[in-house]
């Protein structure tokens, strides 16, 4: 029990805290503080090992340093994707432009013309920033925005079919993540679901004969995170939008990843291209922002002015809107879209990249990382429920699998991927700029 006399006064160990002045008041430090004091005792009763009381100090000190550091420190944080999938997810989906940022910092740090006309002084709309250069790309009458492709979907039912019915296809009955399910929605918004067709075979004839005096809109789900292939069938969009034409019926089409350009060039195919569809005359259309678009997370939604005003005059359309951040994000990347700069958008820059570039950047990374770093061909997917089956060839830098856990714990973390038994860092999806810093890394960990 003589080691427990070595235990130092509290106030000996804050004198060695200087740098948390500010927060050793706070109630989570005490508690901090009195917890690493009883863990103490507890563990020089159960040792018979001789410490000095300066030992015991600092020792003490590093333990409440390093569990204040890591309360402090913020829990969303910069990773480096070495996995191979542009739009992961679970890394935040699409990477913003810097000149994106750029525009955010200077209208968030002061006052913006959020919802006032600078033309006529007066109150304004903040649907104005993006609306306009919506129309401009996609041919619309009419744009707003909520604060995802969930979100306007739900408002675009509840807006035009609720306490009506919604026909659409029983083979585009999709789950768009997280157990939120197309029928699911429909509920939620008070519309009714009626089913037509089957799983993999619906016929416009299909949408034709279930209308009826209750029928309220027609719903067409683009399946942006699956594929059905083999004896399928599904209604052409000109006839799609001919029946609802025939029928007075309104319709809507669910693009998700929403797409403003063909891609099929870089091996994506089956992607709609949102102009296409409001040139075919679809009168209402949303899609997301954060995937195909390479912005910020939001619900696009678009097409003739008699329903997208509709839908924004839902007293729900206040609760589901986007703030200035957005607005601000949302507006750079567009207008980059519209100038032809589509190279300013990291999601396109990484699209892009050919197989050439990133063999020469895997190939120069290895000779220089060593340790029996290999370079090999790899296949690369876009991600974030968009364009499944399709897959981009890539190249990155095979290593020993064992090291994954310490790539994920390193500063700042990598996240890679476990492929034939190999870990594997797809350059792909990895900045240039980033190169060095990830050599270093992987050079203290002796890869």
């Amino acid at each position: 029990m003589q080691t427990l006399r070595q235990i130092p006064p509290v106030n000996d160990v804050l004198r060695e805290l200087d740098e948390f002045r500010g927060v050793l008041a706070q109630p989570f430090a005490n508690s901090i503080i009195d917890a690493v004091f009883s863990e103490t005792r507890r563990k020089l009763s159960e040792s018979n090992e001789p410490v000095t009381r300066q030992e015991l100090t600092s020792q003490i000190a590093a333990e409440i340093r390093q569990r204040l550091n890591q309360v402090l420190r913020p829990s969303l944080r910069r990773v480096i994707n070495a996995s191979g999938v542009v739009l992961h997810t679970n890394l935040g989906r699409a990477v913003l432009p810097v000149g994106a940022i750029d525009h955010l910092r200077e209208v968030a740090t002061r006052y913006s013309n959020l919802e006032f006309d600078l033309d006529k002084g007066e109150r304004g709309k903040r649907d104005t920033h993006i609306n306009a250069t919506l129309q401009q790309l996609l041919g619309c009458e009419a744009a707003i925005a909520v604060n995802n492709n969930a979100a306007a979907v739900f408002l675009v039912l509840n807006t035009l079919a609720q306490g009506g019915e919604v026909i659409a296809s029983r083979g585009e009955q999709v789950e768009i993540g997280e157990s939120f399910r197309i029928p699911e929605i429909m509920t939620r918004s008070g519309a009714q679901l009626r089913e037509v067709g089957s799983t993999n075979r619906t016929r416009i004839d299909d949408y034709d004969k279930a209308i009826n005096d209750n029928t309220r809109l027609l719903l067409r789900v683009h399946p942006s995170n699956f594929r059905m292939v083999g004896f399928t069938n599904r209604p052409s969009l000109e006839e799609f939008v001919e029946l609802g034409r025939r029928r007075k019926i309104p319709t809507f089409e669910d693009l998700g990843s929403g797409c403003l350009f063909d891609v099929r060039s870089l091996g994506i195919h089956d992607e709609p291209v949102a102009a296409d569809s409001i040139r075919a005359g679809v009168d209402i259309i949303s899609f997301s922002g954060d995937k195909l678009l390479g912005g910020p997370q939001a619900g696009i939604i678009a097409g003739k002015r008699l329903f997208v005003e509709r839908v924004r005059r839902n007293p729900l359309f206040r609760a589901l809107r986007v703030d200035k951040l957005t607005i601000a994000v949302m507006e750079y990347v567009l207008r980059a879209y519209l100038r032809g700069e589509v190279d300013l958008i990291p999601t396109w820059r990484m699209l892009r990249a050919t197989e050439n570039e990133l063999m020469k950047r895997a190939k120069s990374f290895a000779e220089r990382l060593g340790h029996g770093a290999l370079p090999i061909p790899l296949k690369s997917v876009v991600g974030g429920g968009s364009a499944p089956e399709a897959y981009m060839p890539s190249w990155g830098v095979a290593l020993d699998p064992s090291r994954e856990t310490a790539l994920r714990h390193s500063n700042p973390p990598v996240i890679a991927r476990i492929e034939d038994g190999r870990l594997v860092l797809d350059f792909r999806t990895i900045f240039p700029e980033e190169e060095d810093e990830l050599l270093k890394i992987l050079s203290a960990n002796a890869f």
